[in-house]
């Protein structure tokens, strides 16, 4: 079956809506990267983003036919808290990329793992991907728990990825895999 990213759908679960952009999101996302934990948990420069730049990055994600941006809205406030992003499409492997991004407003409260679950949910269920995996940073554990609790197991590390400091950190690759899904939902533990 062939993937076909052309198409934004908006899903929704118990907390969250996970929809196409709209300009209103661009401001959310000037805060949201902005923020000094936001830049270090993403591996993100720590400098703020060239507004112009993420106007023009977030303004062309609706149009994008080779990848699945979508924004994480908090359904109890309407608000844009985040993104979630199916993408690096290996169509003869059936493969993808996952990642996301969760500002401060919608932390702590499962929004995140909603989101999480519904955008992997969507990439096995409608698009027919056979895997989904990502990057986890050694010093993200509360990302690492909620992949975990969505049913991503890891694979293994990648050493000293990225600088910290005067540090380096170590990334963890996760992934699920179709059958996984199927067996579970995105909820492993029952």
């Amino acid at each position: 079956m062939p993937v076909d990213f052309s198409v934004k759908p908006t899903l929704t679960g118990d907390r969250v809506v996970l929809r196409p952009f709209v300009d209103a999101d661009i401001a959310v996302f000037e805060v949201v990267l902005a923020d000094p934990e936001v830049a270090r948990l993403t591996g993100s420069p720590p400098e703020p983003p060239d507004p112009g730049r993420l106007r023009a990055w977030y303004g062309t994600r609706n149009s994008q036919t080779d990848r699945l941006d979508l924004a994480v809205v908090d359904k109890a406030t309407g608000s844009c808290v985040g993104e979630v992003v199916l993408n690096e499409w290996d169509g003869h492997n059936g493969n993808c990329n996952f990642r996301t991004l969760i500002g401060p407003g919608g932390r702590d409260r499962g929004l995140g793992t909603e989101a999480v679950r519904l955008i992997v949910g969507y990439g096995f269920e409608r698009l027919g991907l056979h895997r989904i995996s990502l990057e986890v940073f050694a010093f993200n554990p509360r990302a690492r728990r909620v992949y975990e609790k969505c049913g991503f197991v890891a694979e293994g590390t990648l050493r000293q990825v990225l600088r910290d400091g005067e540090d380096w950190v170590d990334a963890t690759v996760m992934s699920i895999l179709a059958p996984e899904w199927t067996v579970h939902r995105g909820h492993p533990a029952g």
